[in-house]
């Protein structure tokens, strides 16, 4: 029987998780993004990935990228078998090696997949040698694997940007939609119809994602369940294991 799902860390390496799905029809995700930057290889089957405005079907050996904030959901395709490995790897520890975050969201390059592959077989062995500077290596590497055009960006309005951090720097308080309306200055009607074609979400449900990332942070750094509910601005803790299982497909203790 395949595993469905399994969580990876190592105390040695703090700045970098994985996550290992062996049967991807059991772990079905709403739209979410992650405060890490994301890169992921498909080992199985196939899905459908949609980053932003953007959509693509992928199968395996191809790598999705994801960067910070960027809201996304991948998903089997009409229930055919697929599997996958993620890599998170924190901004702090990124910048401190000069990582620039790329454009592009997808790649098929054979060569990039492979090393991603590696680079995850020497993660997971406790005993292999020099382990961050392989991780490194392949984020130094990956530019040449990827288009060098940048994709044309869309026109930000400051307002909306101006909401989403304010909903960021506030995410773990009692926000109403009309908090956040005045705090940039839109009104409720204009602030919900704009804000969704922006980020791909409303803005509860970005203040939604935004509470189960920082849960997800203080479940990663020990805390239990009902602290990091408390803590991440969730009612009690059902609440946080709804939203939890919805956001990443995982329970909260299934996570810890």
């Amino acid at each position: 029987m395949l595993e469905v799902s399994r969580f990876w860390r190592d105390p040695a390496l703090p700045f970098v998780e994985a996550r290992v799905v062996g049967d991807g029809r059991q772990v079905c995700h709403a739209f979410h993004s992650h405060e890490s930057f994301s890169l992921g290889v498909i080992t199985g089957g196939r899905s459908t990935y949609v980053s932003g405005n953007q959509q693509f079907e992928v199968a395996a050996g191809s790598t999705v990228l994801i960067n910070p904030g960027v809201i996304h959901a991948c998903n089997p395709v009409s229930g055919l078998p697929w599997s996958y490995i993620m890599l998170f790897i924190d901004t702090p520890w990124l910048a401190s090696v000069g990582f620039t975050w790329p454009s592009q969201r997808y790649s098929a390059a054979p060569g990039l997949y492979q090393q991603v592959l590696s680079v995850c077989a020497t993660l997971f062995d406790p005993d292999a040698a020099e382990r961050e500077q392989g991780l490194i290596s392949m984020l130094c590497d990956l530019p040449s694997f990827l288009d060098h055009e940048p994709a044309p960006e869309a026109a930000l309005n400051p307002r909306l940007e101006a909401a989403a951090a304010f909903i960021r720097a506030h995410r773990s308080d009692p926000l109403t939609l009309q908090d956040i309306a005045t705090a940039c200055g839109l009104s409720r009607a204009y602030l919900i119809r704009a804000f969704g074609k922006r980020f791909g979400l409303t803005p509860h449900g970005y203040l939604l994602d935004q509470r189960v990332q920082l849960a997800r942070s203080h479940l990663r750094h020990g805390q239990s369940i009902a602290e990091a509910a408390q803590h991440a601005g969730f009612a009690d803790q059902s609440h946080l294991q709804r939203a939890f299982k919805r956001h990443l497909a995982a329970t909260p203790g299934h996570y810890r």
